[in-house]
């Protein structure tokens, strides 16, 4: 079955740097474009980051681009996503997704303190 695991978040300080892992399985990984969301306490999920099969290309919402960068793996199934300037507007809990799939998974913890 399609799985992902997300990991590599934590407790930071604000102006520092994460870097989150995603490794996917069930699913042929390259075919898929990748995605990061995030969603903080009380607020939807929001878009992050998406990455093309071959990693030909990136798309970042407004909030975090110039700071964070998403790439991609395909001999490991996995995608990444480098956080620097980290900010405590981004403390959420963050999530990967392949393109047109409906599946999340159990996501992982980031956060920034001030």
């Amino acid at each position: 079955q399609v799985q992902f695991v997300e990991s590599g978040g934590g407790l930071v300080q604000a102006g520092g740097s994460l870097r989150l892992s995603c490794t996917a399985s069930g699913f042929t990984f390259s075919s898929y474009d990748m995605s990061w969301y995030r969603q903080a306490p009380g607020k939807a999920r929001q878009f992050v980051a998406r990455i093309g099969k071959q990693g030909e290309t990136t798309t970042y919402g407004d909030s975090v681009k110039e700071r964070f960068t998403i790439s991609r793996d395909n001999g490991k199934n996995t995608v990444y996503l480098q956080m620097n300037s980290l900010k405590p507007d981004d403390t959420a809990v963050y999530y990967c997704k392949a393109s047109m799939m409906a599946y999340w998974g159990q996501g992982t913890q980031v956060t920034v303190s001030s």
